[in-house]
């Protein structure tokens, strides 16, 4: 896809900065990918899923499209019993749950989506705010049948299932958050050790062309790589999604909103959520600060450490999740 050239002497230091790590970064992805088996470019779709219909990866699982504000949301759904949504985090899609759901399945409705921007989801025009998107996530439940629900949210989807569940308390049961503190309450404090979170801010375009096709390994793959068991991470399935400069740019954008989502927290913070809240982290990752980020705004915080487990929970132990996830969320 041809870019244009930088706009300012800024924009020009980025980009040699970043060419210079990612010329780090491609080495190192070469080692890990020697180790590990991978090969091929970003894009070189992996034996995957379709947009609709059957799932493959496990039976009694469906694709769907929904429209909603904005555009049209893709999701996966099986199972029975009481709906549960699965909202993933980013740098991943949809599928960063597939090692769960049939376990949850088995007691609940599990609808995992795509966020909107990301995945096989369409890119909105606009608001990536977090409490417009769960507006969407919303639109889409109820579209598809359902009201009252759990939300089982990880990384990202955290700062965008806690407006769902302060904003709409009587139609969420539940509320699991995983490995991210909330914007305006603590999440401005990884800014510090976690580098990309203010790389993906920069405003529009600079990250959206620094991080061309050619960079989709490195720069993901960096991210991966910090974790505890970066094996266990199905890289290649989110190489091949990221390589659309569309998710990249939506990808940004959520990050980008970051500051109004903080302001619209401590706005609202006096809303406090009544529900039970799951507060989980990584024992090589974020442990108790997602508890300590969500007494600022719940009354019922239930702190866990998922053991073994850098910041990708649902991949890296997903038998610890499930397990917990389904006592929790037991009626």
């Amino acid at each position: 896809m041809p870019r244009s050239r930088p706009t300012s002497k800024i924009e020009a230091r980025a980009r040699r900065s970043w060419r210079a790590l990612a010329g780090g970064l491609a080495a190192l992805a070469a080692t890990v990918a020697l180790a590990t088996g991978s090969a091929g470019p970003a894009g070189a779709e992996p034996p995957g899923e379709p947009a609709t219909g059957p799932a493959r990866f496990a039976p009694g699982f469906e694709h769907g499209r929904v429209q909603v504000a904005g555009g049209v949301l893709h999701y996966v759904r099986g199972g029975s019993g009481p709906p549960l949504l699965l909202v993933h985090g980013w740098p991943e899609t949809w599928w960063s749950w597939h090692k769960v759901m049939p376990a949850l399945a088995r007691e609940h409705t599990v609808i995992a989506v795509d966020l909107p921007g990301l995945g096989d989801s369409t890119a909105p025009p606009g608001g990536y705010d977090k409490a417009t998107t769960a507006k969407r996530l919303r639109e889409a439940v109820h579209k598809l049948g359902y009201r009252k629900i759990g939300i089982l949210a990880h990384d990202l989807g955290v700062s965008i299932g806690y407006p769902y569940a302060r904003d709409f308390p009587d139609e969420v049961t539940r509320l699991a958050a995983l490995e991210s503190p909330l914007p305006g309450f603590g999440l401005a404090d990884l800014y510090a050790v976690t580098w990309h979170i203010e790389f993906n801010q920069m405003p529009r375009p600079v990250p959206e062309q620094i991080v061309d096709n050619d960079d989709v390994r490195p720069f993901y793959g960096s991210i991966y790589n910090g974790t505890r068991h970066p094996e266990a991470v199905d890289r290649e399935r989110y190489f091949c999604a990221y390589a659309d400069p569309a998710d990249r740019s939506a990808g940004f954008e959520y990050y980008r909103a970051f500051g109004a989502d903080a302001a619209d927290n401590r706005a609202n913070a006096a809303r406090r959520l009544r529900m039970p809240v799951l507060a989980m982290g990584g024992q090589y990752a974020m442990q108790g600060l997602i508890a300590q980020s969500f007494r600022n705004v719940a009354d019922d915080v239930r702190e866990v450490v998922a053991p073994d487990s850098g910041h990708f929970i649902p991949e890296e132990n997903p038998a610890f999740l499930t397990e917990r996830a389904l006592a929790f969320f037991r009626p």
